[in-house]
């Protein structure tokens, strides 16, 4: 399959499945401002490693399949490859009734684990944190509030965290000021 299909193919998942984003805009919306902050950083990805580089593009379109859409790990595998379903899946909430329930240790540590998916839940939380303060959404402060924690959950000041990543965190940062 092309990459412009495999691309097509996620976007089409949450149209099949009614998914907006912020109750009104067609999801791709979301997905389309992730793959811009991924544009934005992907430079610190190792620039000797391109399939990297093009794994974690299609894991920016596909980040929310298994966790909004109704997808599974095989059908993400079947369609975007391996190393994207394993960032997708390791970037999929868990169940539970809240949000620190589906944001466990385990949640964050199998980020951490997984090959480019702390990369790509910088790049979603960047595009999240960049909507709600365009439109001034409640969600805004929510993000601000749980941002240190957030940070300290992928690993941010511990020894096992690439420091490459440093410009996303202190971009993550400088939004909230």
């Amino acid at each position: 399959m092309t990459r412009d299909k495999q691309i097509q193919w996620c976007m089409d998942q949450h149209t099949n499945t009614n998914h907006k984003y912020d109750e009104y805009i067609p999801y791709d919306f979301h997905l389309r401002m992730v793959v811009n902050v991924y544009k934005d950083f992907k430079h610190l990805l190792e620039p000797n490693h391109d399939h990297l580089v093009e794994t974690c593009e299609l894991a920016a379109w596909g980040h929310d399949l298994i966790e909004d859409c109704r997808v599974s790990y095989g059908d993400v595998k079947k369609i975007l490859g391996e190393m994207a379903a394993d960032i997708i899946y390791a970037v999929t909430n868990e169940k539970g009734k809240n949000r620190k329930e589906r944001a466990s240790e385990k949640y964050y540590e199998g980020i951490r684990n997984t090959e480019g998916a702390f990369f790509i839940k910088l790049c979603d939380r960047i595009a999240n944190v960049q909507y709600s303060k365009m439109t001034k959404s409640r969600m805004f402060e929510m993000y601000k509030k749980e941002n240190h924690n957030f940070m300290l959950s992928l690993g941010w000041g511990d020894d096992f965290i690439d420091p490459k990543y440093e410009p996303m965190f202190q971009y993550l940062t400088k939004l909230f000021k």
